[in-house]
């Protein structure tokens, strides 16, 4: 493992035990629409078992569990883990099993799951192709791979990094979607379905459940208010009734591994 895979996993580390409870009690993470659009894009089945990667606070694990077999969620933050815990124990599922681990290098054997999905974890990561790699490994053939994160358009992939680094130290790079497709391409999958949403929320509410560094608050709802009507950012920032909101874009893609 290399020097700056370590210090990602501590950036991620540190964030995200801050950010355990906050992120799992943010509305729009647990947004029915989107939810059920992921659940529909991956197809999943009730003899399905499933591997959710990052995780976090068991949101999409849960989903899941509402129609798969079996569900088995997977975080590299202890404080995730507790909350999915709690997240399970509220909604009664005993068909969900907790994993801490790194996603570079999943403990599972090949061949492990019918489907395995990730979400809103590709830009935390320093080469999401090897990640796709190891996702590829542990389903079966025949079995299904989505990724589902934000995708900025291309040109503005770099302004979007700037703008979200700024918000959350841990991030790394959001992979717009030609290139998420082009990986798919590389790891030998066949893609069998795409959606696309925006995830809306106002810059007040996302920061009360960030940890920037200091003075980088600021910095964000400068740069966040200079968008508004410029869209620079590829988030199409907006004000209304005084309060500063945007979209993150995010897209959802399912691939098939061959039999």
């Amino acid at each position: 493992m290399d020097r700056s895979h370590v210090e990602q996993n501590e950036r991620i580390l540190n964030q995200f035990t801050l950010q355990a409870v906050p992120f799992a009690q943010a509305p729009s993470h647990s947004a029915e629409d989107s939810l059920r659009l992921l659940l529909e894009t991956a197809g999943v089945r009730s003899s399905d078992e499933v591997l959710d990667i990052a995780c976090g606070p068991g949101i999409v694990s849960c989903a899941f569990a509402g129609v798969a077999q079996k569900v088995t969620g997977l975080d590299l933050v202890p404080a995730m883990i507790e909350q999915a815990r709690v997240l399970q124990a509220e909604k009664g599922l005993a068909n969900v099993e907790w994993r801490l681990g790194d996603a570079t290098q999943l403990p599972f054997p090949d061949n492990s799951f019918d489907l395995v999905v990730t979400r809103y974890s590709f830009h935390h990561l320093m080469e999401p192709g090897i990640v796709l790699r190891e996702m590829v490994r542990v389903c079966r053939p025949g079995g299904r791979v989505v990724v589902n994160d934000v995708t900025p358009e291309p040109e503005k992939g770099a302004a979007y990094d700037q703008m979200e680094t700024l918000r959350d130290p841990s991030h790394a790079r959001a992979v717009p979607l030609p290139e998420l497709l082009e990986l798919g391409r590389q790891v030998g999958l066949a893609e069998i379905g795409q959606a696309f949403y925006r995830l809306d929320t106002s810059v007040d509410a996302l920061l009360s459940a960030s940890f920037p560094n200091p003075g980088d608050a600021e910095r964000l709802r400068a740069l966040i208010r200079g968008d508004v009507g410029v869209d620079r950012l590829s988030i199409q920032a907006y004000e209304r009734a005084g309060e500063l909101r945007f979209g993150f874009p995010c897209s959802i893609v399912a691939w098939k591994k061959p039999e």
